[in-house]
């Protein structure tokens, strides 16, 4: 196994300290899921260092009201709204149909956690599967070309510390046999997030394609609106600009240049754990996510299904 990749940053760095000096004039990138929480944070960040930033949501008249504020703030007018719903395939279909030239930076950052009951998303599969990673899949797919024209192209898959509740569980993904458990198929989406990165590094590689996962840390947002609000005890919680570092770091940062297929917490690489943490705070990546032949038997799967 590699060294783990270690920097001078922390938990408690800002993705405005991860940007500072970084100048990305030139950089055209997307983030989904654009419109609230970290997702504001990470392209207002890419937006200081002078990236031409597109906000991929759902709702683009909301997005309009973010981009005007970001504009303002970062005095980089080069900031866009473009219209995604990554649980649906014809969305994502059509955003990459328009999407020209190239594309530096991609962050798969748009996400659902925990509904109560079981839902269906893409091609029938449970919808935090679908939208979690099917979505963002076909999207990452569907801008392979533009991210190979990007000169060094950067994809940053937003996971979860949360994978660490369940592996992808191949022979029932969509819980048809097993009874629904909210926590156990957000694990598995999150699973399936790092596993994108993986396989992207093997495959695309040769394009000068990085890609790597991370988990952004305890931030309350929207996405624990189905859970009664984040729940993890205040000392082990994020602001919303230390959440967003480690995201910005990794499209970002001349530090990382160059590392790929890797998994990141905290501005820093993930060690391996072979059990579930039972102590908050404490970092780890199951082997079950970095593992090679899941990353391509996943991949083979979804592309069967987004085909």
């Amino acid at each position: 196994m590699s060294q783990l990749f270690t920097t001078p940053l922390g938990r408690d760095s800002t993705a405005s300290e991860v940007i500072e000096g970084v100048d990305l004039s030139g950089r055209r990138a997307i983030v989904t899921g654009a419109g609230s929480g970290i997702g504001v944070e990470t392209a207002r960040a890419l937006a200081a260092g002078g990236a031409e930033v597109t906000l991929a949501v759902r709702r683009p008249e909301a997005g309009e009201q973010v981009a005007a504020d970001l504009r303002k703030a970062t005095g980089n007018d080069a900031i866009h709204v473009a219209r995604l719903d990554v649980a649906d395939l014809e969305s994502v279909r059509a955003l990459t149909a328009r999407w020209q030239g190239p594309l530096h930076i991609l962050i798969n950052n748009a996400g659902i956690m925990m509904p109560p009951a079981l839902e269906r998303g893409i091609g029938g599969h449970e919808q935090q599967f679908a939208t979690n990673y099917l979505g963002h899949f076909a999207l990452t797919l569907g801008l392979h070309r533009a991210l190979a024209e990007g000169d060094g192209a950067r994809l940053v898959s937003v996971s979860s510390s949360g994978h660490l509740f369940s592996p992808v569980v191949f022979d029932d993904i969509d819980f048809r046999f097993r009874p629904y458990d909210a926590l156990l198929a957000y694990g598995q989406s999150k699973t399936a997030a790092i596993l994108l990165a993986v396989e992207a590094q093997r495959r695309w590689s040769g394009d000068g394609i990085t890609a790597n996962a991370l988990h952004p840390g305890a931030i309350a947002t929207n996405l624990q609106r189905h859970t009664g609000g984040l729940r993890t005890p205040e000392p082990y919680r994020k602001t919303i600009e230390q959440g967003a570092a480690t995201t910005v770091f990794l499209a970002a940062s001349p530090l990382v240049a160059g590392v790929s297929g890797r998994y990141f917490e905290d501005v820093n690489e993930a060690p391996r754990v072979r059990t579930r943490p039972t102590q908050l705070g404490v970092p780890g990546v199951a082997p079950y996510a970095l593992d090679p032949a899941n990353a391509e038997r996943l991949w083979e799967l979804a592309s069967d299904i987004v085909r």
